[in-house]
């Protein structure tokens, strides 16, 4: 019986970190979905996620309210999204090299500007108490839901529903898959590879909102562990859909929550080692998806990953 109500414990703790870890890669996935649908990427997320924690926090504390700091995270991230777009506009710019500088530049800026932040206290984000019904402080714990979760999960729907059945979709689509056809539609390019850059940017710096107001929920520098570049692996993964991409969130989620998942029910010697599992799971998916022959299968034509 013991055993029974260890598994069941364990079980719930990873249901509820799956909800709990996933949110920051299914923000940010999406919004390397909507980049590489118009067939450029972005390996800047990295940075803009931290730098998204850093000014959701700040202005949290400054402001008092959580809501305003999603509000200037989300901008922020629009912002270095927007730029990253902008230089990629230039001729023999390369969009990878693009991202990894302002990887390294968001990250340095955010631990900059963050430093007098690490300290003081900022309110956080509310959560839904779904497992009001139960007794148990395990279910309750494990359905207590952040409203960014919600909020990521439609958006995933909706995502999906718009690249097959909007103007919008449709032209970000053709704008991905061949660019020379987009032009001869009378379609600008290039405004639109801005637009979606900038529109994953947004997404990305939400996703860093969540990290820094909710969970963990607090600032510091060490706060992403490379979340922005495993959602990257995720979006291949996932095969450029909304939906996918939700699911492999929660798979990802619910790996990183197996080492607190262990030690929750007193799993102390070497749970420590399955805090790697997001990193082995993603290593695990590149080397399972990079074939010749299924790497780019369903990828934009025009995504710089040959």
């Amino acid at each position: 019986m013991s055993d029974d109500l260890g598994l069941g414990t364990v079980l719930l703790a990873v249901v509820g970190g799956a909800i709990r870890v996933s949110t920051p890669f299914l923000f940010v996935s999406l919004g390397e979905t909507i980049t590489e649908r118009s067939g450029r990427i972005n390996l800047g997320l990295e940075g803009i996620l931290v730098f998204g924690a850093m000014s959701a926090y700040a202005t949290a504390v400054l402001s008092g309210s959580a809501w305003a700091g999603v509000a200037v995270a989300g901008l922020a991230g629009g912002a270095f999204g927007g730029l990253h777009g902008f230089i990629c506009r230039f001729p023999r710019v390369n969009d990878v090299a693009i991202g990894i500088a302002l990887m390294l530049f968001g990250s340095g800026l955010a631990f900059f500007l963050g430093k007098p932040f690490i300290q003081p206290s900022a309110p956080p984000l509310p959560a839904i108490p779904f497992g009001f019904w139960s007794d148990l402080p395990q279910v309750q714990a494990a359905l207590r839901v952040n409203v960014l979760f919600l909020a990521g999960a439609a958006l995933a729907v909706f995502l999906w529903w718009a690249f097959r059945n909007t103007k919008v979709g449709l032209i970000l689509r053709v704008v991905g898959d061949s660019a020379d056809a987009a032009r001869a539609m009378g379609y600008d390019v290039d405004r639109v590879r801005l637009l979606a850059t900038a529109a994953g940017g947004v997404l990305a710096g939400i996703g860093g909102a969540y990290l820094s107001l909710y969970y963990p929920g607090s600032w510091n520098e060490g706060i992403s562990s490379g979340q922005g570049l495993m959602a990257v692996a995720l979006v291949i993964f996932a095969r450029w859909n909304p939906l996918a991409c939700f699911g492999a969130a929660l798979m990802f989620g619910g790996a990183g929550a197996l080492g607190p998942a262990l030690q929750s029910v007193g799993i102390s010697q070497g749970y420590y080692l399955f805090y790697a599992a997001p990193y082995i799971l993603t290593l695990a998916l590149l080397i399972a998806t990079s074939s010749p022959d299924r790497a780019l299968a369903g990828a934009p034509g025009e995504l710089s990953l040959k």
